[in-house]
């Protein structure tokens, strides 16, 4: 079974990466479109975080879309306006710097380390999921704390603690949150992993690549899936 039809795997029950969310997430919109991006100083992340600690009152987390068409909040990332790669290929789960992450599955840490330069990971860890019932598959973990990044090699088991949120300086200078992908064996191969955005003529292939984070994200280690 491949992903992400694994979510419906009867012996795989999915552990949430962040165990204390409850309620309701507030949902934050990063397109082009969103009024947020217009407001005064939004383009600096600091102030932008400020905006959105303002916005979020009454919300303990939040989350941004998958395939979120981002031209502007990317127009002074160079990587990014060179190739025109401005769908998003996570999932944005908004939590405090220095919250702790957990494995969702049986995994080992493929890769982790630091990608310099501003709008990329920062920290980031790549976890392998082989050990499990069906096709195995990757998933990806950028804007974290440099310090807190597991070793290559590990092996982790679901709801295993691995890794923490970083702040603006560890982080690829984002507001806090945790960038969350899934790569196929077939992205992997084809270069995905440094790629959380895709320009606009992959979309008709990209479920064969990363497809939807969703699956692989829960706020309840109750729910069977």
């Amino acid at each position: 079974m491949r992903y992400p039809y694994i979510a419906f795997h009867p012996e795989l029950t999915i552990q949430p990466v962040f165990p204390s969310l409850m309620g309701e997430p507030y949902i934050l919109d990063l397109s082009s479109d969103s009024p947020l991006l217009s407001l005064p100083g939004a383009e600096d992340q600091r102030i932008f975080q400020k905006i959105l600690d303002q916005e979020m009152s009454g919300y303990s987390w939040g989350l941004s879309s998958y395939l979120e068409e981002r031209r502007m909040l990317l127009s002074d990332c160079p990587q990014m306006m060179r190739e025109k790669r401005f769908y998003h290929l996570g999932l944005d789960v908004i939590v405090p710097a220095r919250s702790p992450l957990h494995a969702p599955l049986n995994a080992t840490v493929y890769d982790s380390g630091y990608e310099e330069g501003k709008g990329n990971y920062g920290g980031y860890v790549t976890l392998h999921h082989h050990d499990i019932p069906g096709e195995p598959f990757y998933s990806v973990f950028g804007h974290l704390k440099r310090d807190s990044l597991p070793q290559p090699g590990t092996v982790l088991r679901a709801g295993e603690e691995f890794a923490e949120t970083g702040e603006f300086e560890e982080n690829g200078g984002w507001f806090y949150h945790t960038h969350i992908q899934i790569l196929t064996g077939k992205g992997m191969k084809e270069g995905m992993q440094f790629k959380g955005y895709c320009s606009e003529s992959m979309l008709k292939h990209i479920e064969s690549l990363c497809p939807h984070p969703l699956a692989l994200f829960t706020i309840s280690a109750s729910v069977h899936l």
